[in-house]
């Protein structure tokens, strides 16, 4: 496997800023706010933007121990690190305070020539000392501002991550923010020499997390990654699903067993609750909990007509293939029988792809929609009714939520190996009749993973849906 791919966005932005840093001016200092899920890469995209840049860099990575554990771990980075003057660090006393720590990292800044700071975990200090975010303020107002330094502040614990930018709190408006994502499926196609079908197999699985992907041999199909992978009780794509959800959801019980629900496969409010066996209060502050932290989804339809029938779904596509599959075949590797949980994701593997693929696809149509393909599509969803009856894989429109205008109306067919056929576009014409605000005129979409057997509609394949990023990196 090649040691990094993708992420051109991201070394772009904190190359803009270090640029922006080394400007001549009273106040060079820059500071970003960099968050992102665990094992997404984060700490890996800095550390490839500091060998990039060649410039004097301190990298710390918090621990969450007590403040005095940081701080003597804080101390001894800084002796240890490439800036020019960090022997202030070794001949100085062990810092008692984070306002003696950062005044002396800023002391040990060079002032001729730009370099990078790394807090790496920083919500791990801003919840063990209260006192941490004003002293940052205070630091880089006085000191780092005036430095051509920039400041990267990184961390795994959304919604604290996105506080410390809002008003009222000390380092308000002082930060850029960037949220670096898991890796494309068009980086998962580089990254381990895949055609498109494959690679997208290969993302629903891993979600396009560096660290589950590491253990994919390259060129490998899914079921060969698999076979290892489900077998050994070490593997990163085991052990990552429990670790994920013990740092995002610690100590919420009730919000792990919703989570579980929908994993399974549970969409409405009514079936969750009865899967979950939770009161409807209850029911709701897990539901209101999971979709703040961006956990699950919360979708509904899109037509010209309101509608109340919300839907929900796990939004980290490695999450929903383990929550589905592995969590519950945890039992099966402890007894050392992976072979058995091998047999049930090949049993289920089709029925759940049909439907996991989904939100892949018209995240595709979107970043694809253009002057020539649905110009006027500002959003791609789906529609369904209480019964079922119809419900549609897609639809485009000019807004969500209630749409003035339809753009688009498509089915998606994602099987091995039957190609779109006329039994397929007769039921989308039935579909697209039932579907409030769609008239004859309003073009049809077909998206099949074996081709097509039909005229008379946008066809997207696998090349395609890759496209949609290979495009826009």
């Amino acid at each position: 496997m090649q040691s990094f791919v993708g992420r051109a966005t991201e070394l772009a932005t904190l190359n803009g800023l270090l640029n922006r840093a080394s400007e001549s001016s009273d106040r060079p200092g820059r500071a970003i706010l960099v968050r992102g899920r665990r094992r997404v890469g984060k700490s890996r995209l800095v550390e490839e933007f500091i060998d990039r840049a060649e410039v004097p860099s301190f990298f710390f990575t918090a621990a969450g121990g007590p403040p005095t554990a940081d701080l003597a771990d804080f101390a001894a980075e800084l002796a240890a690190s490439t800036l020019p003057d960090s022997e202030v660090a070794a001949s100085s006393e062990p810092p008692a305070t984070w306002s003696v720590a950062l005044q002396l990292l800023a002391s040990a800044l060079p002032t001729d020539r730009p370099s990078i700071v790394v807090l790496d975990e920083m919500p791990y200090l801003v919840r063990a000392d209260p006192s941490f975010e004003g002293a940052l303020q205070r630091a880089f107002d006085r000191l780092f501002s005036r430095l051509p330094v920039l400041l990267v502040l990184v961390g795994s614990d959304l919604a604290t991550m996105e506080q410390i930018n809002t008003y009222g709190r000390p380092f308000y408006q002082r930060a850029t923010e960037m949220v670096v994502p898991p890796l494309n499926p068009a980086d998962v196609s580089s990254l381990l020499s895949l055609d498109a079908s494959d690679a997208l197999d290969a993302y629903l699985v891993t979600g396009g997390l560096p660290l589950v992907l590491d253990a994919w041999p390259t060129g490998a199909d899914l079921w060969t990654y698999l076979s290892d992978a489900l077998t050994d009780p070490t593997s990163a794509l085991l052990v990552s699903g429990e670790r994920s959800l013990a740092a995002e959801l610690p100590t919420e019980a009730q919000a792990r067993t919703v989570l579980r629900a929908i994993g399974h496969g549970e969409r409405t409010f009514t079936t969750i609750g009865r899967t979950s066996g939770l009161p409807a209060a209850s029911l709701n502050r897990a539901l209101d909990l999971l979709t703040a932290r961006r956990i699950v989804a919360a979708d509904t339809p899109l037509s010209t007509r309101p509608s109340k029938e919300t839907r929900y779904r796990v939004d980290d596509p490695y999450l929903r293939f383990w929550l589905h599959f592995v969590g519950p075949g945890i039992p099966l590797i402890d007894r050392g029988r992976g072979d058995l949980l091998l047999r049930r994701v090949r049993d289920g593997w089709t029925s759940w792809r049909g439907r996991a693929v989904e939100p892949i696809v018209r995240e595709a149509l979107w970043r694809t929609v253009g002057p020539e393909l649905f110009p006027e599509t500002a959003a791609v969803g789906g529609y369904w009714t209480r019964n079922n009856d119809p419900e549609i894989d897609l639809v485009g429109a000019d807004r969500s939520g209630v749409a003035k205008h339809l753009t688009f109306v498509g089915s998606v067919k994602w099987l091995e190996h039957r190609a779109f056929d006329h039994r397929d576009l007769a039921r989308l014409h039935r579909h697209r009749d039932q579907l409030p605000g769609a008239t004859d005129e309003t073009p049809l979409v077909a998206v099949s993973r074996a081709g097509f057997d039909v005229d008379g509609v946008t066809a997207v394949g696998p090349d395609d849906l890759l496209g949609a990023w290979t495009a826009s990196a």
